[in-house]
């Protein structure tokens, strides 16, 4: 597939999504980038904006299977994953699917599990493989876990811990829509629920394929340590305990590429980097507790970062 191909599977996706999701481009833009680069997306946002809409409407247009998996303190890992049953027919254990056996899983508040249930889909987002009784079971292609937590509402839920959020490609917030925008929404949900007869728009063939070429997008010597360069300094930053990790190096990196394509480009630009280095890297790093008491935010003093990482400029 060519780059050209690439953008025009991107705009059907993000036009037939904004069917039902209504003014919110941007953040769709950067689900469609987490997807074509094999990353997982935690949308932390308040009730009601429209974080499970958006996951259901992705897995029709791109006619994949999807499972919602509610997560609540009582829930097992085995409901995650999956088990050994035994079939009274045969006499023998049959290993039975659990949701994770799935092209999209909508993790529902996931920081209501216990941490233990939680562990269970390290495996599954890194490796894209699930392990039982000493069996390994591979995940369908494509796989992305969409995760969803109310960042206000903190009585009876598990922080993730860092392992957990580091597994995330980018966190996204869809925020409140303006006047205009929901305005827009009750109309368009005035007769009926649109999300019902969306119709698919792509296939899982075609994102694969579309994969494939975002990884052959070309990354400069200069952006490429731009992109070292920012991840390096959330390590050395004196407001920060816990830095971002390789793991987030290469989301950056990779993401930049998908971003790139999904612009109709065959190259990465420092703009790419800027726009997706804060949803990939803030979640990732950890402030020093005086910071914290500060008052201060991770998003603030990543600005102050990218602001003081220098950004290659075109040679002439």
């Amino acid at each position: 597939m060519e780059i050209a191909a690439v953008r025009s599977l991107a705009e059907r996706l993000i036009e037939n999504v904004q069917r039902v999701i209504v003014g919110k481009r941007d953040v769709i833009e950067l689900v469609l980038v987490a997807l074509l680069a094999e990353g997982h997306i935690l949308l932390e946002d308040v009730p009601g904006t429209g974080k499970t809409t958006l996951a259901r409407a992705l897995a029709r247009s791109l006619n994949v299977d999807f499972q919602r998996l509610q997560f609540t303190p009582d829930l097992l890992p085995t409901d995650v994953t999956g088990l050994y049953i035994y079939d009274q027919r045969t006499g023998d254990f049959v290993f039975r699917h659990g949701p994770v056996f799935t092209n999209i899983l909508l993790a529902d508040e996931i920081n209501r599990a216990t941490p233990r249930t939680q562990s269970a889909l390290l495996e599954a987002m890194q490796e894209r493989q699930v392990s039982v009784e000493g069996e390994t079971y591979a995940l369908p292609r494509p796989f992305l876990v969409i995760a969803t937590q109310n960042p206000v509402e903190l009585e009876g839920t598990f922080p993730l811990p860092e392992a957990q959020l580091d597994r995330f490609s980018m966190r996204l917030s869809l925020g409140y829509p303006s006047a205009e925008d929901e305005e827009a929404m009750l109309l368009r949900f005035e007769q009926q629920d649109p999300l019902p007869t969306l119709e698919p728009v792509a296939t899982a063939d075609d994102l694969l394929a579309a994969r494939d070429a975002v990884r052959r997008v070309r990354v400069d010597d200069d952006i490429r340590r731009y992109i070292v360069n920012i991840a390096r300094a959330t390590r050395d930053h004196e407001a920060i305990e816990l830095g971002a990790s390789p793991r987030a190096t290469l989301a950056l990196y990779q993401s930049a590429q998908a971003l790139a394509a999904i612009q109709g480009r065959s190259y990465v630009i420092p703009d790419d980097v800027k726009r997706l280095s804060s949803a990939v890297l803030t979640h990732r790093v950890l402030l020093s507790t005086q910071v914290v008491l500060r008052g201060r935010t991770p998003e603030e003093v990543f600005a102050e970062i990218v602001n003081s990482v220098p950004v290659p400029v075109e040679k002439v």
